[in-house]
């Protein structure tokens, strides 16, 4: 994942995201590209000196959205995420999951054509974490493409989506008879 969003390079190959070659990426060039990415990381990297509300329109202002329109769209998103109560309060007072809620907003609130998202559902209950998935599923039906990594197969089934493991650095596809079924 990090080679997508260039924190990293490929010791071989190439990596080509809309287009450019990450590689071939001038530093003055990458900021550019990780604008167009919403990444979910698995440890949230919030800023505790900041509110929640702050923490996601940081994301519209560093991208250089309308100031006035970023109020609307923030407690948009985290009205959709369920944490429109909580978006004055600081992400340390927060719960686990509540704070990947925050990391979910942050990384969405753009409408970016990419979404990285490392174990998004991690320290969610299942209902929440459907409802992130069902967000998931809305996002992707508007042409965003979504990333999902997750050690969860029925939950990554719940997508209905192509299911590709990873183990020892090798990918393979799952085929649909060896995908979890959803449970009923």
């Amino acid at each position: 994942m990090k080679l997508i969003y260039r924190a990293e390079l490929p010791s071989q190959g190439t990596v080509v995201i809309g287009g450019r070659n990450v590689e071939r990426l001038t530093r003055r060039q990458i900021p550019d590209l990780r604008r167009s990415i919403g990444v979910i990381f698995q440890d949230y990297k919030l800023l505790y000196d900041r509110t929640v509300f702050d923490n996601v329109s940081l994301a519209m202002e560093v991208a250089g959205h309308e100031p006035a329109r970023i109020p609307g769209q923030v407690q948009r998103t985290l009205e959709y995420v369920g944490l429109k109560d909580r978006m004055y309060q600081n992400p340390i007072a927060l719960s686990g999951g509540e704070q990947q809620r925050v990391a979910i907003a942050r990384a969405i609130v753009n409408r970016p054509p990419l979404v990285i998202a490392d174990e998004p559902t991690g320290n969610l209950d299942k209902e929440m974490a459907r409802r992130i998935l069902q967000l998931f599923q809305a996002l992707h039906q508007q042409k965003t493409t979504i990333l999902l990594v997750t050690h969860d197969l029925d939950l990554a089934a719940e997508m209905g989506h192509p299911c590709i493991s990873m183990s020892e650095s090798r990918f393979t596809q799952l085929p649909p008879s060896a995908q979890p079924e959803e449970k009923v």
